[in-house]
């Protein structure tokens, strides 16, 4: 490599003053057992930051914040709410310094709603930890935490592509859906809602049962709790 490709290199590395980041434990595990999901985790919050981009939003299970870093950039500002202390330490410790427009607290969404107004919100890989007589309690809450005409959107591993997870993965994905499923549930509190397929960092929307993972970008929540009845 030539001296002056040397120098352009070094010219662009020390043309910005970051400091480096220290990854939080959970992310840092997954980095090293299987770097692959990183890829998976950064396709998925690059969708979202497209979607939500411009907005005050709200961030349900952020759990260390590093899927939140590739939304924060696009938005104007991010509440994130984890259940799970250790993920929120991580993220205040690891995460937040890095992120000026961001805000990171403990919550549970089938508890509480988060008031802002948020104009958007959502929540990938959660609902599917949420056991089924709990589901209400999410929908509802997520509904209450957002303005009339927000956008929320909801992602988790598909119900066919259990048959390839690991035990692991099983013991907490309790409330996986099929793409019809997953449709007709959100439709109970949104007038709109659009289902989107993943495949590894592949966003498509294609034939539903093949998908990994799928996504509902839902909008104009239903107002009455008739509504969902």
């Amino acid at each position: 490599m030539s001296d002056s490709i040397l120098r352009q290199q070094e010219a662009v590395i020390h043309s910005h003053d970051h400091p480096c980041i220290t990854l939080p434990p959970n992310i840092s595990e997954i980095l090293c057992r299987d770097p692959r999901l990183i890829g998976f985790v950064a396709a998925r919050h690059k969708f979202v930051a497209k979607i939500l981009e411009g907005r005050d939003i709200l961030e349900i299970g952020c759990q260390e914040g590093f899927g939140t870093m590739f939304v924060a950039p696009y938005v104007k500002s991010i509440t994130c709410i984890d259940f799970y202390p250790p993920f929120v330490d991580g993220f205040n410790k690891y995460m937040a310094p890095f992120l000026p427009n961001c805000s990171v607290k403990q919550g549970n969404i089938t508890q509480e709603s988060f008031q802002g107004p948020f104009d958007g919100a959502f929540a990938l890989d959660v609902l599917e930890h949420i056991d089924a007589s709990d589901e209400h309690l999410f929908w509802t809450n997520l509904c209450e935490s957002i303005t009339p005409m927000a956008t929320a959107i909801v992602g988790m591993p598909s119900l066919e592509s259990q048959a390839y997870a690991s035990e692991a993965s099983k013991l907490g994905h309790v409330n996986c859906k099929t793409g019809s499923i997953l449709k007709k549930a959100a439709s109970k509190y949104f007038s709109s809602v659009i289902i989107f397929s993943m495949n590894d960092e592949m966003l498509h929307n294609g034939f539903w049962p093949m998908s990994h993972y799928i996504l509902a970008v839902c909008n104009a929540k239903k107002l009455t709790s008739a509504s969902v009845e």
